[in-house]
């Protein structure tokens, strides 16, 4: 009973965003939301295709729109002691194609545009071509449910490309339920090979060597156990292990030594090892207490081989309103140290071989709290005639949300987005 107010379509679109977060969640574990929607092109889901029982074959469509700002005094590029003012608006549109009853196509297409005071200063000219950029990104996914009826294969591969940065990536996903519906694992792999041009602050231009490796690989492997515990309780523990090599530090990062002190052209560019492991560890716990209230919890431990450990707890409360609207407050706190490597603006030593005052690496904790609603009528919000051959598209739901972020560095942040759904017959 308590199960029809959150129907398993509605769990399966949740267990679909738990592993699109979980990256999201292992590659920022320092910094605030990012205000990006990063796909993972194949869904690891053992979900009937199409996914939704009340989609009868139709084709789905997602719009999504972000707007972030942030601020702060603490920037990377001047050392830990600038500006970190920042602005991304991200459209984004996400497909989901039925070809028959277990064979679907997804896309996620879109881009980021970003105008960053910091970067601004890596040439320590206002309105310079680096104060803003243009994020392009775009991943595609095939999976099908095969003969059993409990597991689905997937695969998927994508593309991002910007000024200074451009990444391919690549993944393979597998999931399987229990006979009763009441288990479920699913394994995704991803490899992403990235490529940098290196970028220095002017005065250091031509004063170290230009040249160097300028390639990341990122291998991740995620993991996800989910289960019914009772008619009110489910539970998913997940890890996304993540291994790094090559290029992890940012060259127009500076730092500034106690033994030169802060005057321009004194700095060096930020130096990281070329290797890094991350080991985090999730519990993912939703209650359902009534008809109308749905609790849900996260909690995430989180350690890495640059000395960083990290405690992230997440609430979100479901309550519906009418049988249409939902209201959902949500609240996260995560706190981290320091990785070893990091130290403020002029209190690095330049006997240390690597050193950054990038305060995404710091010693901090953090609030993020806000509001989101979604209103989904049965019959849709609304009916039109698309210019493909006169058929008609409906407004299935609309979801928007807003989010305030406050970390103890200062820096302050606000997210607001919107997700409208459409499907096509």
């Amino acid at each position: 009973m308590h199960f029809s107010f959150f129907p398993a379509a509605y769990r399966t679109v949740a267990a679909l965003l738990v592993l699109a977060l979980l990256p999201a969640l292992a590659w920022a574990q320092a910094t605030p939301t990012p205000n990006r929607v990063d796909g993972y092109g194949a869904p690891a889901t053992t979900a009937p295709s199409p996914g939704n029982p009340s989609n009868h074959g139709e084709t789905e469509l997602n719009i999504l729109m972000s707007y972030y700002e942030q601020d702060g005094n603490h920037g990377a590029v001047e050392g830990g002691i600038g500006t970190q003012h920042l602005t991304d608006l991200t459209p984004t549109i996400i497909l989901n194609v039925p070809l028959d009853s277990v064979t679907r196509l997804s896309a996620n297409l879109g881009m980021d545009y970003y105008a960053s005071a910091s970067t601004d200063r890596i040439n320590q000219v206002n309105s310079s071509p680096s104060s803003s950029d243009t994020r392009f990104h775009a991943d595609l996914g095939y999976s099908r449910q095969l003969a059993d009826k409990r597991t689905v294969v997937g695969l998927g591969a994508g593309v991002s490309s910007e000024y200074d940065y451009f990444s391919v990536n690549a993944t393979a996903s597998w999931a399987r339920a229990s006979q009763d519906g009441n288990r479920e694992l699913s394994v995704a792999g991803q490899v992403f090979l990235d490529r940098a041009t290196i970028i220095r602050p002017e005065e250091l231009r031509g004063i170290v060597p230009e040249d160097g490796d300028n390639t990341r690989q990122s291998y991740n492997l995620n993991i996800v156990y989910s289960q019914v515990l009772t008619q009110r309780l489910q539970l998913a523990v997940s890890t996304e292990l993540v291994a790094q090599n090559g290029l992890l530090s940012t060259p127009f990062h500076r730092v500034y030594f106690k033994e030169t002190g802060g005057a321009l052209g004194t700095a060096r560019t930020e130096v990281l090892p070329r290797r890094r492991y991350k080991y985090p560890v999730g519990l993912r716990l939703t209650y359902y207490a009534t008809d109308l209230v749905q609790l849900r919890g996260f909690y995430r431990f989180y350690n890495d081989n640059f000395g960083i450990s990290a405690h992230t707890l997440e609430l979100e409360t479901p309550v519906k309103v009418t049988p249409f609207f939902v209201l959902y407050p949500f609240y996260r706190y995560h706190t981290q140290t320091a990785a070893d490597y990091f130290a403020p603006y002029l209190q690095h030593s330049i006997s240390e071989q690597y050193y950054t005052s990038d305060y995404d690496l710091a010693d901090f904790s953090a609030h993020k709290v806000g509001l989101g609603l979604r209103y989904s009528p049965v019959y849709g919000i609304g009916r039109f005639k698309t210019p493909f051959g006169g058929r008609v598209a409906k407004f299935k739901a609309l979801d928007l949300r807003y989010a305030y972020y406050r970390q103890s560095s200062g820096l302050t942040a606000s997210l607001v987005s919107a997700d409208l759904s459409f499907t096509l017959p």
